[in-house]
């Protein structure tokens, strides 16, 4: 939604391991003021499901990053934009806006990591390899997220696990990104009762920025955030004001 003449700041929202961005529609429908939700979609799926899937995480990042590019180019640099990412979409989140503010100059006006643990904290083992189709339905039912009715119809829990197995085999990768550093602020999201994403570990994202990070604690289990977006709106408009009066304070600190 617009407010005034000021462009709304445009959320790209990334999801969890084996969703696709129609898990955000209902956070555009709810068209908060100021804020303009695009879920986006990684080639191969949602959307974009004829395109070849990304080979490894450098593939995912440089297709979401493109998008983002694009359409900021197209809309003008009076466009401010920030990311959220949930679990699997965490690094996704930070690494597309590192992208995005290299091949464009603009960084995002703030990053919101939820629920996702930090690179240093994932392990190199691809934890569906080998595993049969059973055993992940079992695995996906028991992390959550996934509406229980569309597992137990055979032909839609067989693309849920497709989706899955892809995720997993790049989150395998995500171990070797602890050099990843931005300039930016985040804002980190954790739930009290999150066993996936406990808070003591979801607060050392803090390392992968020079700026200064915002740590939140919501009540709930690891998809807590994703049913409260009324919440996640309001922290990305502080964060989002946050940033503009401390430019503005850089930029009448430079004049003087």
């Amino acid at each position: 939604m617009t407010v005034g003449d000021t462009p709304p700041l445009r959320l790209y929202c990334f999801p969890h391991a084996g969703a696709t961005a129609a898990g955000y529609r209902s956070w555009a429908a709810a068209d908060p003021p100021g804020i303009e939700v695009r879920g986006l979609d990684p080639p191969g799926r949602g959307v974009r499901a004829r395109e070849p899937r990304p080979a490894d995480f450098a593939g995912l990042v440089a297709a979401l990053a493109g998008v983002i590019v694009d359409e900021l180019r197209a809309s003008g640099p009076a466009t401010p934009y920030a990311t959220f990412g949930h679990s699997f979409g965490t690094l996704v989140s930070l690494a597309v806006a590192a992208q995005v503010t290299r091949d464009t100059g603009r960084p995002p006006r703030c990053v919101v990591l939820s629920a996702g643990l930090p690179p240093r904290w994932h392990s190199p083992v691809d934890e569906a390899a080998g595993e049969p189709d059973e055993l992940v339905l079992t695995r996906i039912a028991e992390v959550g997220g996934t509406p229980p009715e569309l597992l137990a119809q055979p032909a839609l829990a067989q693309h849920v696990i497709g989706r899955f197995r892809a995720d997993y085999a790049i989150r395998a990768e995500f171990h070797r990104h602890t050099d990843l550093r931005v300039d930016f602020p985040l804002t980190l999201v954790a739930a009290a009762d999150d066993r996936h994403a406990p808070p003591a570990r979801m607060w050392d994202w803090q390392r992968h920025t020079t700026a200064a990070s915002r740590t939140v604690t919501i009540p709930g289990g690891h998809f807590a955030a994703l049913g409260d977006p009324a919440r996640i709106f309001q922290l990305v408009r502080d964060e989002a004001l946050a940033g503009v009066a401390g430019a503005a304070r850089k930029e009448a600190g430079d004049a003087g």
